[in-house]
């Protein structure tokens, strides 16, 4: 295969995250992303070598054999958003588990796979599971109509309007498509990344599924009059309010200005329009603040999955213990176990998130919690206490190297690892087993149907613990 050829071939695996192996009808192999087993694909070549070709999709002739043949999702194939929802759920529990297989067997051993996978447990919604959405502004052809949603498939500037989304529920249907029509009318230009010129920039949407609480934020550049601007914004926030058909309630209605070039949503200054900047959502007994750009897990309902599992790994290892909740977050993981513990220290760098999780310790009357702002890497040599236990729920590209020598050096007979991104798992998990610990327990959770994400639950005790159990 030559660089720039346009092949054709059927997808005969697929990897985390999310990249296929195609095989042409030579033999040729290379590598592609966003496909599914049982294709077939037209690809045009990146890179042709032995060791590593690649080739970017340019179409899909023929689907899978496990594919429905009509997709859950209206937008599907348009929209850059999820890549599964043309599979039946059975069958993305099948896909996610394979990959996770192929990358955590190389690294624990076949025969310890065996021993310690629990298997792969189910969202319990697989539609409008989602507590939070980020959308865009923009427009889905050049100067054409605005738009309002996500990405389109393979494209930087495009955005299509997600109207019909089925990972958000109706209420969150209803903001976006009433915010889109309100600005449509008002003629407002939306924020150009090529230029960096417009208004309109982000819309985020957050639900409780428990409480059904909506929080809704516009996010927009300050390019426009300040007079003119207070009387759209109070337009927007009159219609959203004075709408009897939502199914929750509206807890709030927040402006943010962000002037920053990147295409990111960033707080530059919030202002409540309506209500307050925050709601409240309850997870396993237990009630958290949330605000507009707090971390929490965007399924509700699939985080008790994910927390349950990972208090039953565990266990009774966290007994009157001394716990480090690492990466901590808003603190939700450290007050599921705090009950059973004699304390807990959660550190976590964002400062916000470990504002609310103290907020949160008072508001489920827990007094054996603290949360400490800071890198994990530079706390660690402060703290005093000395852990029993640990529980770590990194960000996606795992843990600091640094920072995860000082973990093992504790020496802890047991710990949680929690995460979301099994590349970065696999990876700090060979460290882990050079440095004397065995995985025990090993199970998935499945927080995002419709994609190719999946969250991965590893129980690791040191192997003199092992030996003498």
């Amino acid at each position: 295969m030559k660089r720039g050829e346009i092949v054709q071939g059927k997808v005969v695996k697929v990897s985390f995250p999310n990249k296929g192996i195609m095989e042409t009808a030579e033999g040729d192999k290379l590598r592609v992303k966003g496909v599914l087993p049982g294709q077939t694909v037209s690809v045009r070549v990146k890179k042709s070598s032995k060791e590593k070709a690649q080739g970017n999709l340019l179409s899909v002739d023929a689907p899978s054999p496990l594919e429905m043949d009509t997709p859950a999702c209206v937008h599907f194939g348009k929209c850059g958003g999820c890549t599964y929802q043309s599979l039946s759920y059975e069958n993305q529990l099948s896909i996610k588990e394979g990959m996770i297989h192929d990358l955590m067997a190389p690294v624990i051993g076949e025969d310890v796979w065996t021993a310690t996978y629990e298997g792969i447990k189910s969202s319990p919604k697989q539609f409008e599971y989602r507590n939070k959405m980020e959308f865009s502004f923009g427009d889905e052809v050049k100067d054409g109509p605005l738009t309002l949603g996500m990405h389109k498939k393979g494209s930087f500037y495009d955005v299509v309007t997600v109207d019909g989304c089925q990972i958000i529920d109706a209420d969150m249907r209803r903001v976006l498509t009433m915010t889109l029509e309100y600005f449509t009318k008002a003629e407002q230009p939306y924020y150009r990344k090529n230029t960096h010129e417009g208004y309109l920039r982000h819309l985020l949407v957050r639900k409780a599924a428990k409480t059904g609480e909506i929080l809704i934020d516009l996010v927009t550049s300050t390019q426009i009059s300040s007079l003119y601007e207070i009387a759209l914004l109070a337009g927007w926030k009159d219609a959203l309010v004075s709408c009897t058909e939502w199914e929750g309630k509206i807890a709030g209605i927040l402006h943010t200005k962000n002037d920053r070039e990147a295409d990111v949503v960033a707080d530059e200054g919030t202002e409540i329009l309506y209500g307050q900047s925050w709601f409240k959502e309850e997870l396993l007994g237990l009630s958290f603040t949330i605000t507009p750009f707090s971390f929490f897990q965007t399924n509700s309902l699939g985080a008790e999955v994910l927390y349950s599992t990972a208090r039953d790994f565990i266990s009774t290892g966290a007994d009157g213990a001394e716990v480090y909740d690492l990466y901590s977050g808003t603190g939700t993981i450290a007050q599921v176990i705090a009950p059973a513990a004699k304390h807990v220290t959660g550190v976590e760098i964002i400062a916000e998130a470990v504002e609310a999780a103290k907020e949160n310790a008072k508001l489920n009357n827990l007094d054996n919690c603290d949360f400490i702002a800071g890198d994990v890497l530079k706390v660690l040599d402060d703290i005093t206490e000395k852990p029993d236990y640990i529980i770590l729920d990194p960000p996606r590209d795992g843990i600091h190297p640094k920072a995860l020598d000082k973990i093992i050096d504790y020496g802890v007979d047991s710990l949680v690892y929690i995460s979301c991104k099994p590349t970065s798992l696999a990876r700090d998990l060979e460290v882990f087993l050079a440095r004397g610990y065995k995985v025990t327990r090993l199970a998935c959770v499945d927080m995002f149907p419709g994609t190719y994400h999946v969250e991965t639950v590893a129980l690791l005790s040191k192997l003199d613990s092992v030996e003498n159990m």
